[in-house]
């Protein structure tokens, strides 16, 4: 048992900011702008605003997937939003995204140009918008969109959960992180036993489902976030899991997307801002000042 001593909330809480956590300085219990700042924007009809979380991942992977196919209206700028220097409370981006989390995306090909924020939902109006990637066919596209929204509902416990409590955490608290890793293997369990039955989650074919849950549970069991959470969680018990995360690391598309509007680890793994796909070549460092 922990020897931290017991907890006894009070009566009425009240924001202790400096509350201690890799993430303190940018969590708040208020919304809104706190600086003006304006957006920038690039010359192609969709200019993203995001980083390369997992949930910034989603969207870049899905872009440059819809390129792959040909897609030409599906280039973009992808601008970094640098979320540990507020970037999300500047006065532009709350206007894209009221809720200060990335991504955002604006589509300015419309002749009122259309906001779209939370990553799930700018999944489904890409996939929409280009026909791919989501099945239309009644069955296909219930069973896709059922494992994207598994994956909003399941990945909290995930990252704000385990990730938290197992490697931000200013404290380690034996309660949270036995909770949260039980939960997390019971995930991954889901997941295992529905590969088992299929090459990819809503079936035979690679769907944004795929790509959103990839980008949490694959960047985990590739040892990409939480330390060495895959090697804790036992993660290469999941076979299933593992041959999936595999099959869709090799995807080009998925390569190049997942370092768009990346600031850690290797320069090569880095894209800060995204233009054209030449920039993969180029890399963009150069771009921006991130001293």
């Amino acid at each position: 048992m922990s020897d931290q001593p017991e907890y006894s909330p009070p009566k009425v809480w009240t924001w202790d900011k400096p509350n201690g956590g890799q993430f303190a300085a940018i969590n708040r219990p208020i919304a809104g702008a706190t600086l003006d700042k304006d957006l920038p924007v690039g010359r192609h009809p969709l200019q993203l605003y995001s980083l390369a979380t997992p949930n910034g991942q989603k969207v870049t992977i899905l872009l440059e997937e819809l390129l792959a196919l040909g897609h030409e209206g599906a280039e973009y700028d992808a601008w970094p939003i640098r979320i540990d220097q507020g970037d999300q409370f500047g006065s532009g981006f709350v206007a894209v995204n009221p809720n200060s989390k990335i991504p955002a995306l604006l589509d300015r090909s419309e002749p009122t140009p259309i906001r779209v924020f939370e990553s799930g939902a700018i999944l489904t109006y890409l996939a929409e918008k280009f026909g791919a990637f989501l099945p239309t066919d009644r069955a296909g596209r219930a069973e896709t969109l059922s494992w994207l929204f598994w994956q909003m509902g399941s990945a909290p416990y995930l990252g704000g959960g385990f990730g938290h409590f197992y490697a931000y955490a200013p404290t380690k608290i034996e309660y949270a992180i036995d909770r949260f890793a039980m939960e997390t293997k019971r995930q991954y369990d889901v997941l295992d036993r529905r590969l088992a039955e299929t090459p990819y989650l809503a079936g035979d074919d690679y769907t944004i489902a795929d790509i959103a849950v990839w980008c949490w549970y694959g960047n985990v069991a590739l040892g990409q976030f939480y330390g060495d959470a895959a090697e804790f969680l036992a993660l290469h018990e999941y076979t299933n899991v593992q041959r999936w995360v595999a099959a869709i690391a090799a995807r080009p598309a998925v390569q190049r997307g997942r370092i768009v509007n990346r600031f850690t680890g290797a320069p090569s793994d880095q894209l800060h801002e995204r233009h054209d796909s030449s920039d993969f070549d180029l890399r963009t460092q150069d771009k921006i000042d991130i001293a």
